[in-house]
């Protein structure tokens, strides 16, 4: 469809009608002889004198408004809209932290076959199904041991995040365990992003002995830049130093910034609770439509000029042709 994106120029359009009708025509005195027998000259040669000008002169005048209309045309910026295009945006971040440490090697959770698996390739095959399903979201991946590091951006190929996450192993961060330095790290990375949910979701089954910043000061920073995070623990709180869990931390770091904790003790558990994650944490996303525009001014405006060109080229080649007829005729 076409459009006009200044349409109340064509109010102008009767302007040229009115100054032709109430304005008086334009006279231009000049010097001239006088013949006192000029009446009896012309009746001579058979010709009456005329009064110049283009109220006489109807080609012209249907020119003029014909020009008019189009110059007016072109100034209105007529466009031709194009089908709209539509952009789907997310609305939240979702930052993913998973624990790498030494006791992640432990096989207590089952594959779904019912084998014996380590928690970590249990963790794996759940957090890839909680991926597939969040289509419309930026996600980002850090892995934390001895220390924290991103091992994705926040992004929206998922695809490439799934592969990333395949290539964790292990120990690849050390053997101990940082939470207060995963979640400095995740606040680091959600400051960069431009939409105001953002949302960590932090794993671990240890105790954290090696971060330069505590797990409760780090989730006040989190709390204090509007990030929520949601707690899962799958160690053991019965055991010792390392792979002793500490739960009552996680159910802290969660309350203070508005999230849930989980307890995950098996395979079946850990996916009910990126289930309920995926709840708590709807899909939403902002549809941005856009509706190209194709400039058309040029041609009316074009139009117009040739207009003008052919009917000025034509008035100055009457003359020539009219003196050439003559000659031939003589």
């Amino acid at each position: 469809m076409w459009q006009l994106d200044y349409p109340w120029l064509l109010l102008a359009l009767p302007l040229p009608w009115l100054a032709y009708r109430w304005l008086p025509p334009y006279r231009e005195a000049r010097s001239a002889v006088r013949v006192p027998f000029f009446g009896a000259l012309s009746r001579a040669v058979g010709q009456r004198p005329d009064t110049a000008g283009s109220r006489r002169n109807r080609a012209q005048l249907a020119l003029n408004v014909v020009v008019w209309g189009l110059l007016l045309l072109a100034a209105t910026r007529p466009v031709y809209v194009e089908s709209p295009l539509e952009r789907r945006q997310p609305v939240r971040d979702l930052m993913l932290a998973i624990d790498l440490s030494q006791s992640m090697e432990t096989e207590d959770f089952t594959d779904p076959e019912g084998r014996k698996t380590n928690r970590l390739a249990a963790v794996k095959d759940v957090v890839r199904g909680f991926i597939d399903k969040r289509k419309d979201d930026r996600l980002g991946l850090i892995v934390f041991g001895s220390g924290a590091y991103p091992q994705a951006p926040l992004t929206l190929d998922h695809a490439s995040l799934s592969l990333l996450l395949d290539d964790t192993g292990i120990g690849m961060a050390g053997p101990n365990t940082a939470i207060g330095d995963a979640i400095g790290l995740s606040l680091k990375l959600l400051e960069q992003a431009h939409e105001q949910e953002k949302v960590l979701i932090l794993l671990t089954d240890g105790n954290d002995t090696s971060s330069a910043i505590t797990p409760d000061h780090a989730a006040e920073m989190a709390a204090d830049k509007g990030v929520v995070i949601h707690t899962i623990g799958i160690g053991d709180p019965d055991a010792s130093g390392e792979a002793k869990v500490n739960l009552r931390s996680l159910e802290q770091i969660a309350k203070t910034t508005g999230g849930r904790f989980f307890r995950a003790e098996d395979r079946a558990a850990l996916d009910e609770v990126y289930d309920t994650l995926d709840r708590l944490t709807p899909h939403q996303v902002k549809t941005l439509n856009h509706r190209p525009k194709r400039a058309l001014f040029q041609w009316p405006l074009g139009a117009a000029l040739a207009l003008l060109a052919v009917y000025h080229l034509g008035a100055a080649l009457r003359p020539r042709l009219a003196l050439l007829h003559q000659r031939q005729e003589a």
